[in-house]
C-alpha cells in the first residue's frame, strides 16, 4: 500500500522559507565557485586555455547526470532524508576537489559535486509543495531569490578567497558550510513522504513518456536553455577577458562578479508577475534584455569597457533568473505527483545548454577572443524569443 503525502499546504512559514532559500544558495554555489577560477585551476592542473571551459562544463553535465537519475527519486523517497544525504555527499566530494591535484581525479570530484548538488532541485519543489496553490508563485520566487543570490555569490566569494589564499581554499570552506547546511535541513524541514505507485525504473521511464507529452515542459525547457547558454558563456569568458586584456586581479573580477548580484532581484518580481498571468509578455521581455545586454558591448569604447561590462552581467543574470522563475511557476501548477520529475527534465535540459554556452564560450574566446563569444551569447536568447513568438496565446 503506497504512502500517503503530507498535507503541509500552510506549513512554509517565512522562517522556513528564509531557510530553505539559504540552503538552496550555500548548495548551489558549488556549482560556480570553479567558474572564476578556470585560468589559475587551467594552470595548476596543466590544462591547455581552448580546453579550461571544460572545468566548468562537467560541473554542468554531472549536474544534468544528477538532475535525470537522482532528482526522480524525490517522487519516490521521503524527501527530507534525500535531501540531508545529498548534501553531504556534496561536502565530500568539495573535500575531494581541495585534495586534487591531477586533472582526472578534479574533473571526477567536480563532476560529483554537479552530481549531488541536485539537493537543490528537490529543495524548490518541496516549498512549492508546502505553499498555498495561490501563493506558488510568490513561494517560488522567494526561494529562487536565494539560490540566485547564492549562483551571483559565488563568483565573487571564490575570486576573493583565490585571492588571499589559495584557489583551494573555497572549496575547503564549501565542505565546511555543506556540513552545517545538511545538520540545519535535517532540523527544520518536515518529512515528506510522496503519494505513488512506481518503483524506480518505472519513475525513469516516465521521464520519457512527461517529455514526449507536455508541451510547456518542451517550450520552457528550450527557452532557459538558449538564457542560460548565455548566462553560463558570459561569466565563462568575462573573467578570462579581465585578466588577459584589463590586468584585473582575482580580487579586482571579485568586484566585477559582485556587481551581478543585483540580478537576483527579479526573482521574488518574476514570480509576482506569473501569479497574475503574465508570463509570455515577461518571457519576451528577459529574452529581449539578455540578447541586447550582449549587443551593447560592440559597441562600447575601451576607456569604459569593464564599466559596461558590469551593467551587462547585471542584465544577463536579471534576465536570465526571471525566465528561470517563470519557467518553474509554468511547471509547478501541472499536478503534484509529477513535479520533481518535471523539474529535474526542466533543470536537466536547460544545464544542457549552460554546458554548451561554458565549452562554446571557452572555444570562441580562444579563437577570436570577446568579439567572436559576444556574438554567440546573443544569438541564443534570440533564437528563443523568435520561438517564442510562435507560443500560442492563452
Amino acid at each position: 500500500m503506497p504512502e500517503v503525502e503530507r498535507d503541509e499546504s500552510s506549513a512554509l512559514t517565512s522562517g522556513l522559507t528564509l531557510m530553505i532559500a539559504a540552503a538552496c544558495g550555500m548548495i548551489v554555489a558549488n556549482l560556480y565557485y570553479a567558474q572564476p577560477l578556470v585560468g589559475p585551476i587551467g594552470r595548476a592542473l596543466a590544462l591547455p586555455p581552448s580546453l579550461s571551459g571544460l572545468i566548468v562544463t562537467v560541473t554542468q553535465l554531472g549536474y544534468c547526470l544528477g538532475l535525470l537519475l537522482i532528482v526522480p527519486l524525490a517522487d519516490l523517497l521521503e524527501n527530507r532524508r534525500l535531501i540531508v544525504t545529498l548534501t553531504v555527499l556534496a561536502a565530500a566530494a568539495s573535500l575531494m576537489i581541495g585534495l586534487s591535484y591531477h586533472a582526472a581525479p578534479f574533473m571526477l570530484a567536480i563532476s560529483g559535486i554537479g552530481l549531488f548538488s541536485v539537493a537543490v532541485q528537490i529543495l524548490v519543489p518541496f516549498a512549492a509543495h508546502l505553499a498555498p496553490p495561490a501563493q506558488r508563485g510568490r513561494a517560488v520566487g522567494n526561494v529562487m531569490s536565494g539560490l540566485m543570490f547564492g549562483i551571483m555569490m559565488a563568483r565573487p566569494v571564490a575570486s576573493l578567497v583565490a585571492e588571499l589564499a589559495s584557489w583551494r581554499t573555497i572549496f575547503f570552506l564549501s565542505a565546511a558550510v555543506m556540513a552545517a547546511t545538511a545538520a540545519m535541513l535535517y532540523r527544520v524541514l518536515p518529512q515528506r513522504r510522496p503519494q505513488t505507485h512506481h518503483h524506480y525504473g518505472s519513475l525513469l521511464l516516465s521521464m520519457a513518456h512527461l517529455l514526449a507529452h507536455t508541451r510547456v515542459l518542451q517550450r520552457r525547457a528550450f527557452y532557459h536553455a538558449c538564457l542560460f547558454g548565455a548566462f553560463s558563456l558570459f561569466w565563462t569568458v568575462s573573467p578570462l577577458l579581465l585578466a588577459q586584456h584589463f590586468g584585473l586581479s582575482q580580487g579586482g573580477i571579485a568586484l566585477f562578479a559582485l556587481v551581478g548580484v543585483a540580478g537576483a532581484i527579479s526573482a521574488p518580481i518574476a514570480g509576482r508577475v506569473a501569479d497574475r498571468g503574465w508570463t509570455r509578455i515577461a518571457t519576451l521581455v528577459a529574452m529581449a534584455i539578455v540578447a541586447l545586454a550582449f549587443a551593447v558591448t560592440w559597441f562600447a569604447p575601451d576607456s569604459i569597457f569593464v564599466f559596461v561590462l558590469g551593467l551587462v552581467g547585471v542584465a544577463i543574470d536579471f534576465g536570465v533568473t526571471a525566465n528561470l522563475v517563470l519557467g518553474q511557476r509554468a511547471l509547478f501548477i501541472l499536478p503534484p505527483e509529477n513535479r520533481a520529475r518535471l523539474n529535474g527534465l526542466y533543470m536537466a535540459i536547460f544545464f544542457l545548454g549552460g554546458a554548451a554556452g561554458s565549452a562554446i564560450g571557452g572555444w570562441a574566446y580562444a579563437r577570436r577572443g570577446w568579439a567572436m563569444a559576444s556574438v554567440a551569447g546573443c544569438a541564443a536568447p534570440v533564437i528563443a524569443f523568435l520561438v517564442c513568438l510562435t507560443e500560442r496565446r492563452t
